[in-house]
């Protein structure tokens, strides 16, 4: 099995320097926890299409479920906001590429967090749940559509910039060989 799997060095954090809310390092905080996000607001949005349009027997269930996801989507925002911001914060070099390109992540986010929070509201007050009404319907698929763009952006400072993201350089794991190599050693 040793062999074929790696499976402990890539789980330790032995060896990694520890950045407070920015993680350690090769293992930030922010990237991972915008998954759930990204996914809930992605669903919702789905979840809206279908009870708005879908058949009168689901309609209900769909605009339920999409209630729990989004609500869900907006909890973990909390974490991924603030460990966002400081990476922004204490990483970000003004004046550069990937700065302007964060703001934009940011400035994107923010406004489908605004949304988010208006979606929440709404859906709370609305007294007949039997399906999605028109409004929020639009309201969803906006936010679905938005949190795909600033999700880009985002992609972009970690794919296309490497922002944030520390690699051993010429790391030696990339060699063939049957040893396991972990962070800080060579």
């Amino acid at each position: 099995m040793a062999r074929l799997f790696s499976w402990k060095p890539a789980l330790t954090y032995r060896g990694r320097q520890f950045k407070g809310l920015r993680g350690w390092a090769g293992k930030p905080l922010h990237p991972p926890l915008t998954d759930i996000p990204v996914a809930s607001y992605f669903l919702v949005g789905c979840f809206d299409i279908i009870s708005f349009f879908g058949p009168e027997s689901a309609a209900g269930d769909f605009f339920q479920a999409g209630t729990f996801v989004i609500i869900a989507g907006a909890i973990v925002s909390l974490p991924t906001t603030l460990t966002g911001f400081w990476d922004w914060l204490k990483s970000t070099a003004p004046h550069t590429q990937a700065w302007r390109t964060a703001n934009s992540h940011m400035a994107i986010m923010v406004i489908v967090t605004l949304l988010v929070l208006i979606n929440i509201v709404m859906r709370l007050n609305t007294s007949d749940s039997t399906s999605a009404p028109g409004l929020i319907t639009i309201l969803s698929v906006l936010v679905a559509l938005l949190v795909g763009v600033g999700a880009a952006y985002g992609g972009s400072l970690a794919f296309d910039y490497g922002f944030n993201v520390e690699t051993a350089g010429d790391s030696p794991v990339w060699h063939e060989s049957e040893e396991d190599v972990y962070p800080g050693s060579r």
